[in-house]
């Protein structure tokens, strides 16, 4: 496949997103690059459900195959919270980690086991075609932040599997190991060449 838009206006989701396909698609553009904005409403309680909403709406307003995601990190003390929820949990990175760690605060470190899930979904308009694509990544969300990396939730989220916090990886480590990463590497797969 040659071109394809990553349905997302965040640079730093399409930045990582964009490195990890880029064998895959030779022109590779974002919302961002359009003049004419496409406006999704995000309402199914599904990630999966969100992710092809997303990418079907974009890939049938610009006629190239869409590439959409939707995720989440689901907080087990917190009930899976702020799960499906978790970009409108603060008007920015800065606010929602703050009250992440707020409603953590008097939880030890045993019981502050988190998931971060995605999916990853491509709509083929040639086709008609939605396919989706899952990963995740298990850890623990810490007491403060460390690192200076990525972006969302990284700064908090400590994997056990990788012996640090997601924003103290390097970008290719992270791409290679994320949820969303994983996700993509089932992605490529499919798409071959990768």
């Amino acid at each position: 496949m040659k071109d394809v838009v990553i349905a997302t206006t965040n640079r730093g989701k399409f930045e990582e997103i964009r490195r990890l396909i880029s064998v895959q698609f030779e022109n590779i553009h974002s919302l961002l690059d359009f003049d004419d904005a496409v406006v999704v409403d995000e309402d199914s309680l599904r990630y999966a459900e969100n992710a092809m909403k997303k990418a079907r709406k974009v890939g049938e307003h610009f006629g190239i195959p869409a590439l959409a995601d939707d995720s989440g990190l689901e907080v087990a003390a917190l009930g899976g919270r702020p799960g499906i929820h978790s970009s409108r949990y603060g008007s920015n990175d800065g606010e929602r980690i703050q009250r992440l760690l707020a409603e953590l605060e008097d939880v030890p470190w045993e019981e502050r086991k988190a998931t971060f899930k995605a999916y990853v979904a491509l709509y083929l308009p040639q086709k008609d075609r939605c396919y989706v694509f899952y990963g995740e990544l298990k850890g623990y969300i810490g007491f403060e932040k460390h690192g200076s990396g990525g972006f969302g939730y990284d700064p908090v989220f400590y994997s056990p599997e990788l012996g640090k916090y997601l924003a103290e990886l390097s970008t290719e480590e992270k791409n290679t190991l994320s949820h969303r990463g994983r996700a993509i590497a089932a992605l490529k797969k499919f798409v071959g060449n990768g």
